[in-house]
Protein backbone atom coordinates (compact mmCIF):
# COMPACT_ATOMS: atom_id res chain seq x y z
CA UNK A 1 0.00 0.00 0.00
CA UNK A 2 1.12 3.14 -0.75
CA UNK A 3 1.41 6.19 2.50
CA UNK A 4 -0.63 9.01 1.38
CA UNK A 5 -0.08 11.33 4.30
CA UNK A 6 -3.29 13.63 3.48
CA UNK A 7 -5.73 10.49 2.77
CA UNK A 8 -7.49 9.49 5.93
CA UNK A 9 -7.60 5.91 4.81
CA UNK A 10 -4.62 3.80 3.36
CA UNK A 11 -4.69 3.70 -0.14
CA UNK A 12 -4.83 -0.57 -1.24
CA UNK A 13 -3.35 -2.22 -4.20
CA UNK A 14 -5.97 -2.06 -6.75
CA UNK A 15 -4.11 -4.94 -8.78
CA UNK A 16 -4.65 -7.39 -5.93
CA UNK A 17 -7.33 -9.13 -6.09
CA UNK A 18 -9.41 -10.22 -2.74
CA UNK A 19 -12.11 -13.17 -2.87
CA UNK A 20 -15.64 -12.01 -2.97
CA UNK A 21 -14.73 -8.36 -3.27
CA UNK A 22 -17.00 -6.03 -5.76
CA UNK A 23 -16.45 -6.45 -9.44
CA UNK A 24 -18.53 -4.13 -11.04
CA UNK A 25 -16.27 -1.38 -11.35
CA UNK A 26 -13.07 -3.33 -13.10
CA UNK A 27 -12.99 -2.72 -17.17
CA UNK A 28 -13.08 -5.64 -18.94
CA UNK A 29 -9.27 -5.91 -19.79
CA UNK A 30 -9.00 -5.65 -15.59
CA UNK A 31 -10.80 -8.39 -15.09
CA UNK A 32 -8.67 -10.08 -17.90
CA UNK A 33 -5.40 -9.16 -16.46
CA UNK A 34 -7.20 -11.11 -12.93
CA UNK A 35 -8.25 -14.23 -14.69
CA UNK A 36 -4.53 -14.73 -16.02
CA UNK A 37 -3.24 -13.70 -12.38
CA UNK A 38 -5.31 -16.45 -10.64
CA UNK A 39 -4.99 -19.00 -13.56
CA UNK A 40 -1.06 -18.67 -13.27
CA UNK A 41 -1.45 -18.82 -8.85
CA UNK A 42 -3.44 -21.98 -9.52
CA UNK A 43 -1.28 -23.34 -12.03
CA UNK A 44 1.80 -22.99 -9.61
CA UNK A 45 -0.10 -24.29 -6.93
CA UNK A 46 -1.12 -27.66 -9.11
CA UNK A 47 2.72 -28.08 -9.19
CA UNK A 48 3.42 -27.18 -5.87
CA UNK A 49 0.74 -29.65 -4.98
CA UNK A 50 2.43 -32.59 -7.32
CA UNK A 51 5.37 -32.25 -5.48
CA UNK A 52 3.88 -32.97 -2.55
CA UNK A 53 2.66 -35.67 -3.28
CA UNK A 54 5.35 -37.15 -5.02
CA UNK A 55 7.49 -36.53 -1.79
CA UNK A 56 4.49 -38.08 0.05
CA UNK A 57 4.91 -41.07 -2.32
CA UNK A 58 8.18 -41.41 -2.28
CA UNK A 59 8.44 -41.27 1.87
CA UNK A 60 5.31 -43.29 2.43
CA UNK A 61 7.43 -46.13 -0.11
CA UNK A 62 10.40 -45.66 1.71
CA UNK A 63 9.00 -46.34 5.11
CA UNK A 64 6.82 -49.61 4.13
CA UNK A 65 9.77 -51.05 2.93
CA UNK A 66 10.89 -50.52 6.20
CA UNK A 67 9.23 -52.75 7.87
CA UNK A 68 9.18 -55.51 5.95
Amino acid sequence: MAFDPFAEEPVANLSEHQMGQDLSMLSIDEIDERIASLEREIARLKEVRADKESSRAAASAFFKLGRA
